[in-house]
Protein backbone atom coordinates (compact mmCIF):
# COMPACT_ATOMS: atom_id res chain seq x y z
CA UNK A 1 0.00 0.00 0.00
CA UNK A 2 1.34 3.44 -0.92
CA UNK A 3 1.92 6.17 1.67
CA UNK A 4 -0.84 8.16 -0.03
CA UNK A 5 -3.32 5.28 0.50
CA UNK A 6 -2.24 4.92 4.12
CA UNK A 7 -2.76 8.65 4.68
CA UNK A 8 -6.21 8.38 3.08
CA UNK A 9 -7.16 5.49 5.35
CA UNK A 10 -6.11 7.43 8.43
CA UNK A 11 -8.03 10.49 7.26
CA UNK A 12 -11.28 8.58 6.64
CA UNK A 13 -10.97 6.32 9.66
CA UNK A 14 -11.08 3.22 7.45
CA UNK A 15 -8.99 0.21 8.50
CA UNK A 16 -6.09 -0.84 6.25
CA UNK A 17 -6.91 -3.07 3.30
CA UNK A 18 -5.51 -6.18 4.98
CA UNK A 19 -7.77 -5.63 8.00
CA UNK A 20 -10.77 -5.12 5.74
CA UNK A 21 -9.96 -8.36 3.94
CA UNK A 22 -9.72 -10.19 7.24
CA UNK A 23 -13.05 -8.72 8.33
CA UNK A 24 -14.63 -9.75 5.02
CA UNK A 25 -13.30 -13.30 5.43
CA UNK A 26 -14.69 -13.50 8.96
CA UNK A 27 -18.08 -12.36 7.66
CA UNK A 28 -17.97 -15.05 4.95
CA UNK A 29 -17.22 -17.64 7.63
CA UNK A 30 -20.07 -16.33 9.77
CA UNK A 31 -22.54 -16.52 6.87
CA UNK A 32 -21.58 -20.11 6.09
CA UNK A 33 -21.74 -21.07 9.75
CA UNK A 34 -25.26 -19.63 10.05
CA UNK A 35 -26.37 -21.40 6.89
CA UNK A 36 -25.17 -24.73 8.25
CA UNK A 37 -26.38 -24.13 11.81
CA UNK A 38 -29.89 -23.24 10.64
CA UNK A 39 -30.11 -26.18 8.23
CA UNK A 40 -28.42 -28.88 10.32
CA UNK A 41 -28.22 -27.61 13.87
CA UNK A 42 -25.16 -26.56 15.84
CA UNK A 43 -24.29 -29.97 17.26
CA UNK A 44 -24.54 -31.64 13.86
CA UNK A 45 -22.29 -29.07 12.15
CA UNK A 46 -18.54 -29.52 12.34
CA UNK A 47 -15.82 -26.91 12.02
CA UNK A 48 -14.49 -28.88 9.06
CA UNK A 49 -17.80 -28.43 7.25
CA UNK A 50 -17.77 -24.69 7.91
CA UNK A 51 -14.19 -24.44 6.65
CA UNK A 52 -15.07 -26.32 3.47
CA UNK A 53 -18.14 -24.18 2.86
CA UNK A 54 -16.06 -21.01 3.31
CA UNK A 55 -13.34 -22.32 0.98
CA UNK A 56 -10.69 -22.42 3.71
CA UNK A 57 -8.50 -25.02 5.32
CA UNK A 58 -9.40 -25.95 8.88
CA UNK A 59 -6.13 -24.41 10.05
CA UNK A 60 -6.92 -21.11 8.32
CA UNK A 61 -10.44 -21.17 9.73
CA UNK A 62 -9.17 -21.34 13.29
CA UNK A 63 -6.60 -18.64 12.58
CA UNK A 64 -9.37 -16.23 11.55
CA UNK A 65 -11.73 -17.38 14.30
CA UNK A 66 -9.65 -18.57 17.25
CA UNK A 67 -12.56 -19.84 19.27
CA UNK A 68 -13.19 -20.94 21.92
CA UNK A 69 -15.68 -22.99 19.89
CA UNK A 70 -17.38 -23.13 16.51
CA UNK A 71 -20.24 -21.00 17.90
CA UNK A 72 -17.83 -18.05 17.99
CA UNK A 73 -17.68 -18.06 14.18
CA UNK A 74 -21.04 -16.27 14.06
CA UNK A 75 -19.98 -13.31 16.15
CA UNK A 76 -19.19 -10.89 13.27
CA UNK A 77 -22.82 -11.06 12.13
CA UNK A 78 -23.98 -10.17 15.61
CA UNK A 79 -21.49 -7.42 16.35
CA UNK A 80 -21.60 -5.44 13.10
CA UNK A 81 -24.89 -3.74 13.93
CA UNK A 82 -23.89 -3.22 17.55
CA UNK A 83 -20.65 -1.57 16.44
CA UNK A 84 -22.57 0.68 14.05
CA UNK A 85 -24.80 1.94 16.86
CA UNK A 86 -21.78 2.53 19.11
CA UNK A 87 -20.12 4.61 16.40
CA UNK A 88 -23.35 6.48 15.75
CA UNK A 89 -23.62 7.46 19.41
CA UNK A 90 -20.08 8.84 19.36
CA UNK A 91 -20.53 10.75 16.09
CA UNK A 92 -24.09 12.00 16.56
CA UNK A 93 -23.99 15.69 17.49
CA UNK A 94 -26.91 17.09 19.53
CA UNK A 95 -29.62 18.50 17.28
CA UNK A 96 -28.48 16.60 14.21
CA UNK A 97 -30.70 14.27 12.19
CA UNK A 98 -30.72 10.55 12.83
CA UNK A 99 -27.47 8.82 11.91
CA UNK A 100 -27.40 6.95 8.60
CA UNK A 101 -27.48 3.64 10.46
CA UNK A 102 -30.98 4.42 11.75
CA UNK A 103 -32.49 6.31 8.84
CA UNK A 104 -33.30 5.72 5.21
CA UNK A 105 -33.65 2.36 3.49
CA UNK A 106 -31.31 -0.58 3.48
CA UNK A 107 -29.62 -1.73 0.29
CA UNK A 108 -29.85 -5.25 -1.08
CA UNK A 109 -26.50 -6.35 0.39
CA UNK A 110 -27.41 -5.03 3.82
CA UNK A 111 -30.83 -6.70 3.69
CA UNK A 112 -29.15 -10.02 2.91
CA UNK A 113 -26.83 -9.81 5.91
CA UNK A 114 -29.60 -8.55 8.19
CA UNK A 115 -31.83 -11.43 7.12
CA UNK A 116 -29.02 -13.88 7.89
CA UNK A 117 -28.46 -12.24 11.27
CA UNK A 118 -32.18 -12.41 12.10
CA UNK A 119 -32.20 -16.12 11.22
CA UNK A 120 -29.33 -16.50 13.65
CA UNK A 121 -31.20 -14.61 16.38
CA UNK A 122 -34.20 -16.91 15.88
CA UNK A 123 -31.81 -19.79 16.42
CA UNK A 124 -30.97 -18.46 19.90
CA UNK A 125 -34.30 -19.82 21.14
CA UNK A 126 -33.32 -23.37 20.22
CA UNK A 127 -29.55 -23.37 20.61
CA UNK A 128 -28.20 -22.32 24.04
CA UNK A 129 -24.66 -21.97 22.68
CA UNK A 130 -25.83 -19.40 20.13
CA UNK A 131 -27.84 -17.61 22.81
CA UNK A 132 -24.70 -17.36 24.93
CA UNK A 133 -22.74 -15.77 22.08
CA UNK A 134 -25.62 -13.35 21.38
CA UNK A 135 -25.89 -12.20 25.00
CA UNK A 136 -22.11 -11.98 25.39
CA UNK A 137 -21.86 -9.81 22.28
CA UNK A 138 -24.28 -7.36 23.86
CA UNK A 139 -22.55 -7.51 27.21
CA UNK A 140 -19.24 -6.70 25.54
CA UNK A 141 -20.87 -3.79 23.69
CA UNK A 142 -21.89 -1.78 26.75
CA UNK A 143 -18.46 -0.15 27.28
CA UNK A 144 -18.52 0.97 23.63
CA UNK A 145 -22.00 2.46 24.09
CA UNK A 146 -20.84 4.17 27.27
CA UNK A 147 -17.80 5.59 25.48
CA UNK A 148 -20.02 6.94 22.69
CA UNK A 149 -22.41 8.57 25.16
CA UNK A 150 -19.52 10.01 27.17
CA UNK A 151 -17.94 11.46 24.04
CA UNK A 152 -21.24 12.99 23.00
CA UNK A 153 -22.08 14.51 26.37
CA UNK A 154 -18.70 15.42 27.82
CA UNK A 155 -19.06 13.06 30.76
CA UNK A 156 -16.89 10.15 31.84
CA UNK A 157 -17.63 6.67 30.57
CA UNK A 158 -17.27 5.25 34.08
CA UNK A 159 -20.03 7.46 35.55
CA UNK A 160 -23.05 5.55 36.80
CA UNK A 161 -25.48 7.64 34.73
CA UNK A 162 -23.50 6.95 31.55
CA UNK A 163 -23.32 3.22 32.29
CA UNK A 164 -27.07 3.18 32.95
CA UNK A 165 -27.84 4.94 29.68
CA UNK A 166 -25.51 2.56 27.84
CA UNK A 167 -27.38 -0.39 29.36
CA UNK A 168 -30.70 1.13 28.24
CA UNK A 169 -29.44 1.51 24.68
CA UNK A 170 -28.06 -2.02 24.79
CA UNK A 171 -31.29 -3.58 26.01
CA UNK A 172 -33.40 -1.59 23.55
CA UNK A 173 -31.17 -2.67 20.69
CA UNK A 174 -31.35 -6.33 21.69
CA UNK A 175 -35.14 -6.25 22.14
CA UNK A 176 -35.63 -4.53 18.78
CA UNK A 177 -33.56 -7.14 16.98
CA UNK A 178 -35.27 -10.05 18.73
CA UNK A 179 -38.72 -8.56 18.01
CA UNK A 180 -37.85 -8.12 14.34
CA UNK A 181 -36.52 -11.68 14.14
CA UNK A 182 -39.65 -13.07 15.75
CA UNK A 183 -41.90 -11.36 13.22
CA UNK A 184 -39.83 -12.67 10.30
CA UNK A 185 -39.85 -9.82 7.75
CA UNK A 186 -39.37 -10.67 4.11
CA UNK A 187 -35.64 -10.86 3.26
CA UNK A 188 -35.82 -7.88 0.92
CA UNK A 189 -37.26 -5.76 3.74
CA UNK A 190 -35.24 -7.05 6.69
CA UNK A 191 -32.85 -4.10 7.02
CA UNK A 192 -35.55 -1.46 6.63
CA UNK A 193 -37.87 -3.19 9.12
CA UNK A 194 -35.06 -3.52 11.65
CA UNK A 195 -34.19 0.18 11.35
CA UNK A 196 -37.82 1.06 11.98
CA UNK A 197 -37.81 -1.13 15.10
CA UNK A 198 -34.64 0.55 16.36
CA UNK A 199 -36.14 4.00 15.86
CA UNK A 200 -39.19 2.91 17.81
CA UNK A 201 -37.56 1.43 20.88
CA UNK A 202 -34.23 3.15 21.38
CA UNK A 203 -34.80 5.35 24.44
CA UNK A 204 -32.37 7.93 23.05
CA UNK A 205 -34.60 8.74 20.08
CA UNK A 206 -37.85 10.72 20.01
CA UNK A 207 -39.39 9.86 16.67
CA UNK A 208 -42.56 11.93 16.92
CA UNK A 209 -41.14 15.42 17.39
CA UNK A 210 -41.68 17.78 14.47
CA UNK A 211 -38.11 18.70 13.58
CA UNK A 212 -34.59 17.33 13.69
CA UNK A 213 -33.36 19.71 16.36
CA UNK A 214 -36.07 18.67 18.79
CA UNK A 215 -37.09 15.30 17.44
CA UNK A 216 -33.80 13.57 16.85
CA UNK A 217 -31.70 15.02 19.61
CA UNK A 218 -31.16 12.88 22.68
CA UNK A 219 -33.54 13.83 25.50
CA UNK A 220 -32.74 14.51 29.12
CA UNK A 221 -29.30 13.62 30.34
CA UNK A 222 -28.27 12.39 26.88
CA UNK A 223 -29.02 15.70 25.14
Amino acid sequence: MSSEQETSNRRTGRPPLTERRKAATRMDIAREAVRLFTSKGVAETSADEIAEAAGLSIRTLWRYCPGPGKESFIRPLLTNGIDDVARALADWAPGEALPDQLSGHAGADENADVDTMLALVRLTKEEPEIRTVWLQAHRDAEPAFAAGIAHRTGRRADELSVKTEAAMVNTALRVAVEHTAEHSPAPEQAGTVLRAALREVLPTISRDAPDHAAGNALPGALA
